[in-house]
């Protein structure tokens, strides 16, 4: 998978927040196998434990993907964002830009410039988005060379709640990489996502909510790499009846 001209070998990005101690967080990204992790600028900030963490995240060897969680306004993701630049070293930024204090939806239009300013000023912008052809348009042409649909509301484990929108986005934009970004609960709901065509998965909640994160981290290493190996082996179509698979004819006649 290349992801703005660097080649990454694993579909699995996985968040760091809500794990129960740092032990526990550096094991799951171990179990996960991810080349990527994603780290809130608000936390490294927030407290004096920002200084522990960073340490942590260098020593994973894992590319930094900073992101702009939480920021409600154009103006604010913005402003993070250049201080996620300064803080990591890097041009990556999830850019966020929250419409719905209660779903956590994007604010698509907001987001949108945001995305226009950034690509703009030099970033490589990982757009938190919706399943919607239109908005994922108006990314494109701000510079956006990929898309991260969300399956479901962020935090809610409920999956994918709309398949069909993704399986449609995935033909409208061939040739760019999608990355199913928040709802995932499930090892089955990854193989889903993956199994659809998209590109890699982006989760958080359900790893570090698990009973075990890092068995559970390994569980969803697994199921997105046999999502992505569904996916390439063509399966076959459903079928409305049954189609034998034993051949009838030359079967013996019982007189």
């Amino acid at each position: 998978m290349i992801i703005y001209g660097e080649e990454i070998n694993s579909r699995l990005l996985l968040g760091t927040a809500q794990y129960p101690s740092p032990v526990i967080l550096s094991a799951a990204i171990k179990s996960s196998g991810t080349d990527i992790i994603t780290v809130s600028l608000r936390r490294e900030t927030a407290d004096g434990s920002g200084a522990g963490f960073w340490d942590l995240f260098k020593n994973t060897g894992c590319k930094i993907l900073p992101n702009t969680a939480g920021c409600h306004s154009v103006q604010e993701a913005v402003t993070t964002a250049h201080m996620a630049r300064e803080l990591f070293e890097t041009d990556w930024i999830k850019l966020e830009v929250i419409g719905n204090s209660d779903t956590l939806q994007p604010d698509v239009f907001g987001l949108v410039e945001a995305a226009r300013i950034l690509n703009a000023d030099g970033f490589k912008v990982f757009p938190y988005t919706t399943d919607d052809l239109v908005v994922g348009e108006k990314l494109v042409e701000a510079g956006c060379e990929l898309l991260m649909p969300w399956g479901a509301p962020i935090g809610s484990g409920q999956g994918l709640r709309n398949p069909d929108a993704l399986r449609t986005m995935r033909a409208y934009f061939p040739d760019i990489p999608l990355i199913v970004d928040a709802g995932i609960g499930r090892p089955s709901d990854a193989t889903l996502a993956m199994e659809l065509g998209v590109d890699a998965i982006l989760l958080n909640t359900a790893v570090a909510k698990a009973g075990d994160p890092t068995e559970m981290a390994r569980a969803m290493a697994l199921a997105v790499e046999a999502g992505r190996a569904g996916y390439n082996a063509d399966p076959m179509e459903r079928r409305d009846m049954a189609v034998p698979s034993t051949p009838v004819l030359g079967m013996a006649e019982l007189l």
